[in-house]
């Protein structure tokens, strides 16, 4: 119990530091790494690679939607 509150101290500061834009994706990465951390013995440490990592996947695919919105939509070719 106690890694668990040090862990979720951990994820508050970490989601206290970035603005709600950056923090998209960290909260559930942080839980997904902090349970596999707390399985391994490192709760911390999988929470804080859990947020990275989360928010590195959610940078993808921001990028990915906005690349797609700047592409030409009409990519047929015209029959005349």
């Amino acid at each position: 119990m106690k890694t668990f509150m040090i862990a979720a101290g951990a994820l508050a500061l970490m989601l206290g530091t970035f603005s709600p834009a950056q923090a998209a994706g960290c909260l559930k990465g942080a839980a997904v790494g902090g349970v596999a951390g707390h399985v391994a013995g490192h709760g911390v440490l999988g929470a804080a690679a859990g947020c990275a990592v989360g928010r590195h996947q959610a940078n993808k695919s921001a990028r990915q939607a906005a690349q797609q919105q700047q592409a030409p939509t009409d990519s047929t070719p015209s029959k005349r």
